[in-house]
């Protein structure tokens, strides 16, 4: 069992900047791969970033080269910096890993980018 507990959610300007942290604890040694979703109202989640144990990463296009994803070799930490914010970026976000063969949840933390 692996649980995950997202933080640092809020309410941001367009264009500008947020850190999405989140915790995992438990059988942490056994995450295969860790990554944030993303859901936004009415449409379905979505994998906008992961990184492998071995730190390759991937990005949705729609995020990729504003958002950075990446952990502490630990794997006990996952964080999301998100730059250049955009209305479309609001969204409840959500850590997610791979471990064990099946795949683990936080409770989402929520996004809004307004002004």
């Amino acid at each position: 069992q692996v649980q995950l507990v997202e933080s640092g959610g809020g309410l941001v300007q367009p264009g500008g900047s947020l850190r999405l942290s989140c915790a995992a604890s438990g059988s942490v040694r056994s995450i295969n791969v860790m990554g944030w979703y993303r859901q936004a109202r009415g449409k379905q989640r979505e994998l906008i970033a992961s990184i492998t144990n071995g730190g390759n990463t991937n990005y949705r296009d729609s995020v990729a080269g504003r958002f950075i994803i990446s952990r502490d070799n630990a794997k006990t930490m996952e964080y999301l910096q998100m730059n250049s914010l955009k209305p479309e970026d609001t969204a409840l976000y959500y850590c997610w890993v791979w471990a064990m063969g099946q795949e683990y949840w936080g409770q989402g933390t929520q996004v809004t980018v307004s002004s």
